[in-house]
């Protein structure tokens, strides 16, 4: 497999990071993951036009982002042109610097830019069946809308998941839901979907911004607005989503049985339509 490493694609195994990166020393950096569907890419504008806010809220320097395009394009050629579907992974640091320090380098220094793709299969049973999520405390920073690549919290949190026979962790800040550890969270409720409204704590995800846009369509009202852990239930239909779950229905939230058990008729007919987007000739 070939990687992307600071204009130059190489084998994977070849890639050399320093350890004076700022992103191995701080976690100095943001990411995107992008998807790919029988070799095309799904909202790959919007996914580097956030890169981009990331970089910029951490002030770090926006790299050449045409060029960027253009590594993803040619990584998924030699890479993955058999693949019916795949993942890129796109990181940039601040770069590298010595000695280690934790303020800003005094001097210009160029950020470290990162691609990788790699083969996806998606997780069918959980799209089709739905998942079990849980509630936990919000561990995390107060500038969740950043992508940043420091992500412990978030792994901590996808772990206890699993321990907890679990798909997904779900964040629970001032007694609101807030949005999974790699997820955007909503709720069906009286004909309406609700979902927490963008905030500092909030990423943009850009499927919620799809789910939000099919919603509409539908003419299924949206209602962006917070969400007491305390009305769990009373919550008819939800889901988690995200550029890797897609729309995936969740039956179950700690103990409380979601609806009658089953994937809702509302989160169904949202599914249809999200995949008449990414999949239109199948």
């Amino acid at each position: 497999m070939k990687a992307y490493i600071n204009g130059k694609i190489i084998q994977e195994e070849n890639v050399c990071i320093s350890p004076f990166d700022r992103g191995f020393q701080f976690s100095d950096g943001a990411y995107e993951v992008v998807r790919v569907y029988s070799g095309k890419f799904f909202k790959l504008d919007e996914h580097i036009n956030r890169l981009a806010r990331s970089l910029k809220e951490l002030k770090i320097n926006v790299p050449n982002l045409n060029k960027i395009r253009n590594a993803i394009h040619q990584l998924i050629n030699k890479n993955n042109p058999e693949d019916k579907q795949a993942l890129v992974y796109i990181q940039v640091t601040r770069g590298i610097f010595s000695p280690r320090q934790h303020k800003f380098p005094d001097e210009h220094i160029q950020p470290t830019v990162y691609i990788s793709t790699s083969p996806y299969t998606p997780h069918k049973n959980e799209i089709e069946n739905g998942v079990k999520v849980i509630l936990e405390s919000d561990i995390r920073w107060a500038r969740c809308d950043i992508k940043s690549i420091g992500l412990l919290p978030n792994v901590l949190g996808r772990q206890i998941a699993i321990e907890n026979n679990a798909c997904e962790t779900v964040w629970i800040r001032n007694g609101n839901i807030m949005e999974g550890t790699h997820t955007n969270f909503c709720v069906i409720k009286n004909g309406e979907l609700i979902t927490p409204p963008l905030s500092n704590l909030i990423l943009a995800g850009i499927t919620r911004k799809v789910v939000i846009k099919i919603s509409e369509n539908l003419s299924l009202p949206v209602n962006e607005k917070p969400i007491n852990k305390q009305d769990v239930e009373t919550f008819d239909e939800c889901m988690i989503v995200g550029t890797t779950v897609e729309v995936t229905p969740v039956i179950q939230i700690n103990d409380w049985e979601i609806g009658n058990g089953i994937p809702g008729p509302i989160t169904k007919k949202i599914q249809d339509e999200f995949y008449k987007l990414v999949l239109p000739d199948e």
